[in-house]
């Protein structure tokens, strides 16, 4: 078998499992382990997955700070907003996370009907100023620098007290195994929490955060109502998420 047949069938392997373990793979392939590790720190300084003791698991997005974020993959982004922003019907109330692709669902929102849109997230709420019809309701905590949203038990508590008809959440990463996930504790708490009080929960995610694994686990994908994603990704990479029963809205 060829050097890059190998690395691909790794790559299968780490989709469809979250893990490679190194004497596994050179069992089923009648290889030496040294082979396969070898493989292994290759692709790991192509940066396509994480080495561990024994194996790979997959490799954990960067997270900049949040202005920095601001105009990383902005196109895609405003197709993303646009297409969650299209969910929306007169008179409900939203629930929209912090982030820069939440943003764009802002940008994008309806003008021509009522509806309340709430967010822990002052830039968000920001964004909303000048908004003819929408009712805006900032929830309020300790500040999670970040991200720009707020955490914490006041917020948790205030956030109990609602029932949104959708949720647009953000996450740094998503994995068929894995689930969703984000870098802090408390944020990922606070998004779980969001959700749980949600009827639906909508993810949206660019291409780059695809099957990458962050620190905390929000929830799994099976979890949520959908993902939105951009038109260009690919059949074979969206089919392990069809495979959870999670709706695919391209954008």
């Amino acid at each position: 078998m060829l050097t890059s047949q190998r690395k691909s069938l790794i790559l299968d392997i780490l989709r469809r499992d979250g893990q490679v373990i190194a004497k596994q793979v050179a069992e089923s392939l009648s290889l030496s382990e040294d082979t396969i590790r070898r493989d292994l720190r290759e692709m790991a300084a192509d940066g396509l997955l994480k080495r561990v003791h024994g194996g790979a698991t997959p490799i954990s997005p960067e997270l900049p700070d949040f202005s920095t974020r601001k105009d990383v993959s902005l196109e895609g982004k405003q197709r993303l907003g646009a297409k969650a922003a299209g969910l929306i019907k007169p008179g409900q109330m939203i629930f929209l996370d912090g982030g820069t692709t939440t943003a764009e669902v802002v940008r994008h929102l309806p003008r021509s009907f009522a509806f309340t849109i709430v967010t822990h997230s002052p830039t968000i709420a920001t964004e909303l100023e000048h908004h003819p019809t929408a009712e805006v309701v900032l929830i309020g905590g300790r500040l999670y620098k970040h991200s720009m949203v707020a955490t914490g038990a006041v917020a948790m508590a205030a956030i109990s007290q609602l029932r949104p008809d959708i949720f647009f959440l953000g996450v740094t990463a998503a994995h068929p195994v894995h689930g969703l996930t984000t870098g802090d504790f408390e944020e990922a708490a606070i998004k779980r929490h969001i959700s749980g009080c949600a009827a639906d929960t909508y993810v949206l995610l660019t291409e780059d955060k695809l099957d990458r694994v962050s620190a905390c686990q929000i929830l799994p994908v099976s979890d949520v109502s959908g993902l939105i994603v951009p038109s260009e990704v690919t059949e074979a990479q969206l089919a392990p998420y069809r495979d959870l029963n999670a709706a695919i809205l391209e954008a």
